[in-house]
């Protein structure tokens, strides 16, 4: 059989990249075969990083937060990417990695280095500087206050109106408003719960869905002005929890008075650290 230069060096491309995956071997010595532990914890050079990765990466924290023991090779991989040095990736028992994380401005660099037991399921963990484990902790999100903003749906939507596309000038108005006073403390929050709200009048299905669209409708145009996504959670509630009750009346006086229960509420938790900056 005859093989052209390009089909061979495609082939050596290829074993180049299996040799990658398969294994150069553990960097650490003596892992248990629980991958629990190590006889010797060994940390490769951050300038021996492969080329892909030589300047390290920028994981998203929440995937960070997310590993934990039983996570096999895949997971993990799904989670922040392969590891960045060339130990290898199917044969081994360890991954190792070179990440950077932003905070206030100034940059952290972290090496970070998973354990696998003899299954190949992430067992353990560990971080150079030790205080960057920090990274992998969940945050403490306990709030010590919460505030509110009440905004009436009818200032916000049209008639039976739910979407972004459907927001009044005056509700538009509004928002931006309140994505500005939320951005110029975004340090200070933990999470937003938006929920809307509907009156009585209609059916219990309709003012579900209907409240429900006009939620999501809000947090959508505030992410929208640059608010993270992640920080909220939207529902839509119906016509539970009305803040006026009415009698019976002719429609349009009776549409006058539930007003106040056609709303979508924003509240905003604020965890003790942006409590003790706001009292300083």
């Amino acid at each position: 059989m005859i093989i052209s230069f390009k089909s061979f060096a495609l082939l050596l491309g290829v074993a180049g990249i299996a040799g990658t995956l398969t294994a150069c071997g553990n960097v650490s010595r003596g892992i248990a075969r629980d991958g629990r532990s190590a006889e010797a914890l060994v940390w490769p050079e951050p300038g021996d990083a492969t080329p892909m990765h030589k300047d390290g990466t920028f994981p998203v924290a929440a995937n960070v937060r997310q590993l934990g023991a039983g996570l096999d090779k895949q997971q993990v991989a799904g989670l922040i990417g392969y590891p960045h040095f060339s130990e290898g990736v199917w044969g081994v028992r360890e991954w190792n990695y070179l990440f950077h994380f932003r905070e206030a401005g100034k940059l952290t660099t972290c090496q970070f280095k998973v354990l696998f037991d003899q299954d190949k399921r992430a067992s353990s963990f560990y971080w150079k500087p030790e205080a960057c484990a920090r990274y992998q902790q969940e945050q403490a999100v306990a709030a010590a206050s919460t505030e509110r903003f009440i905004l009436s749906a009818d200032a916000l939507f049209a008639f039976d109106r739910s979407t972004v596309a459907d927001i009044t000038n005056d509700g538009r108005a509004q928002l931006d408003a309140l994505a500005d006073n939320l951005l110029a403390h975004r340090r200070r929050i933990a999470n937003i719960r938006i929920a809307g709200y509907t009156d009585r009048l209609g059916s219990e299905a309709h003012n579900d869905e209907l409240s429900g669209r006009r939620a999501y409708a809000v947090r959508d145009y505030l992410v929208g002005r640059g608010l993270p996504s992640e920080w909220f959670q939207a529902e839509g509630l119906g016509a539970a929890e009305p803040v006026r009750s009415c009698g019976d009346a002719q429609r349009d006086a009776l549409i006058e008075c539930l007003a106040p229960n056609r709303r979508v509420v924003v509240q905003v938790s604020l965890t003790e650290i942006a409590m003790a900056e706001r009292n300083r």
